[in-house]
């Protein structure tokens, strides 16, 4: 199918229904599998099928259905590109990304609000950071951006109190799991197969005599599942997310940067106290801490979610307080890295702590930005979990990393071992350059 027919809006396209289609397998060749079916995954596979018609492309996920974690466990925002080291990949595709996504949306007819933020300074000595966040904003060429006083946050924000605001118009929110979904039926329109319930457990060379091509070894790889069956391709691009690190391991490739899980946990106002937000509000960044800190965030169905923190969690897709897995834990706690991380964020890995265990610790944060914000006001909400990419060092892993190997099956696979926040707002400036580092390593 044509890329330009693939533009055009769907009928029924801004429901919340699922548009792709689950698909039996008429065929165990192909030319590239893309292993994980989160937004970036199924945007790098979309990209990569309208650029190369004539290829067959598989989508391989593990779950029934797409987007399940990191994708459908996140606050929603479109990013504006504000936070990142000028020059840096996230800064350059956040920017490109936030334009190709809203886009994207007018195409398709996905509904988004374009509501805009406020990352708000309470504090005096937050004044200067604040605008050192301006000048940087400025330099990754983010639209719209002004520093506003305590009256004019009051006009964007009537419950909200502050000293200095930094205004981003320009950003938004939308349902991403929706986002993933058009995308995998862009994908499956233009002709790529996504497999579901499709668990990678090995991938190895074929023998000559195991190839079931007609082709003998053109598709030399065997990729097998957990249930035993197999695909053979010529090459496999990763984009596993929470484990890109044991995906990379079982090709033979580098185990590092490691994933380490943090769990978020978001409060929700209640349904009659949501007039008290209408965009984004955030705090200003502490450049000592590696998070962003509690914020409020407005939803597409009209909520407003309230948070997150972040806490070590003990399984990898373990959304709940007691959710545990031994081998995901002993990994996370086994890892120097970690406890060289923890033990130069010990007090605000602490207060994380305390505050996931107390729900007033959690509004009396909130409760500098909007005074009238009450623990009556707000219920416990969903939780998603964040892979976290952290070297031996205990260093966070800030920016993307693409990973391969030497030999046979190292030089045909491609791994994104790191697509942090904010990928969901970059994912198509992030396919782009997938796709084009696929072409670069594989010659396609």
């Amino acid at each position: 199918m044509a890329a330009a027919a693939l533009l055009r809006p769907r009928a029924g396209s801004g429901g919340p229904g699922a548009l792709w289609r689950t698909q039996r397998r008429q065929r165990s060749t192909f030319d590239v599998a893309v292993v994980g079916a989160g937004i970036v995954g199924l945007a790098s596979a979309r990209e990569l099928v309208l650029r190369h018609p004539e290829l067959a492309f598989a989508v391989l996920e593990k779950e029934k259905e797409l987007a399940h974690h990191q994708s459908g466990h996140n606050s929603g925002v479109i990013h504006s590109g504000i936070y990142y080291t000028p020059g840096s990949l996230k800064a350059k595709l956040c920017v490109q990304g936030a334009a190709l996504c809203y886009d994207y949306c007018d195409q398709k007819g996905i509904p988004y609000k374009q509501c805009g933020k406020l990352i708000v300074a309470v504090e005096q000595d937050e004044i200067p950071r604040l605008k050192a966040l301006y000048e940087r904003g400025l330099q990754n060429n983010v639209r719209g951006l002004k520093l506003i006083g305590s009256k004019e946050i009051q006009a964007k924000e009537p419950f909200c109190r502050g000293l200095m605001a930094l205004d981003s118009p320009y950003t938004g929110i939308v349902n991403y799991k929706q986002v993933a979904e058009s995308y995998a039926e862009d994908f499956q329109e233009a002709g790529g197969t996504i497999l579901t319930d499709f668990e990678v457990t090995g991938m190895e060379m074929a023998k000559e005599s195991s190839s079931e091509s007609a082709d003998g070894l053109k598709y030399p790889v065997i990729v097998r599942n957990s249930k035993g069956e197999e695909i053979y391709c010529r090459h496999i691009v990763t984009c596993a997310g929470l484990y890109s690190d044991r995906l990379s391991e079982i090709s033979g490739c580098s185990p590092e940067p490691r994933i380490v899980p943090f769990r978020g946990d978001y409060l929700v106002l209640k349904p009659e106290k949501c007039y008290m937000v209408k965009g984004n509000i955030y705090p200003v960044p502490n450049p000592r801490f590696p998070f962003l800190g509690f914020h409020f965030t407005p939803r597409m169905d009209g909520s407003v979610w309230l948070g997150p923190n972040a806490v070590l969690a003990f399984k990898r897709e373990g959304y709940k307080l007691f959710d545990f897995s031994t081998t995901d834990f002993f990994d996370a706690v086994l890892y120097s890295g970690l406890w060289k991380l923890v033990l130069r964020n010990l007090s605000y890995g602490l207060n994380e702590m305390y505050r996931a265990c107390f729900l007033s610790a959690q509004v009396k944060e909130l409760q500098k930005f909007i005074p009238e914000v009450t623990v009556n006001d707000v219920l416990r909400g969903p939780s998603g979990v964040r892979a976290q990419a952290l070297d031996s060092d205990g260093n966070l892993v800030d920016d993307f990393v693409f990973d391969g190997g030497t030999g046979d099956i190292g030089s045909r696979i491609l791994h994104v071992r790191n697509a942090p926040s904010p990928a969901a707002t970059s994912s198509l400036a992030i396919a782009k350059m997938i796709a084009d580092e696929v072409k670069r390593r594989f010659e396609l």
